[in-house]
């Protein structure tokens, strides 16, 4: 068992390299958007929930949410204008629980 668990550990960086050369390159700009716009929505999501549950009782920093939300809003006018439902609807879900966040952590 050990054995095997050594072996796997050791073809790890092969794979890695593999699936780089093969499947990386194929990735188009599109995804890595929509990958873009997800990692904004999350930037802001531990610390909202940090506050949520109690661990902390610091907020994200104003100038962050502004920010994050500008970006957000001229992705969502740039998918408008290009008719790209997946972003539009990417970004009006993540605007719905982020206001969902907030507003509990407001009436709380």
């Amino acid at each position: 068992m050990k054995n095997r668990l050594v072996n796997f550990v050791a073809h790890i960086p092969e794979w890695v390299i593999v699936f780089v050369k093969e499947h990386l390159g194929k990735v188009s700009a599109h995804t890595l958007g929509w990958i873009g716009i997800i990692l904004l929505h999350f930037a802001s999501v531990p610390t909202l929930l940090a506050v949520l549950w109690g661990q902390s009782d610091k907020l994200p920093p104003l100038d962050l949410m502004i920010f994050i939300w500008t970006a957000l809003i001229t992705l969502f006018f740039r998918a408008l204008i290009e008719r790209n439902s997946l972003y539009i609807a990417t970004i009006c879900l993540g605007f719905a629980a982020q206001s969902f966040l907030m507003s509990l952590i407001l009436f709380k």
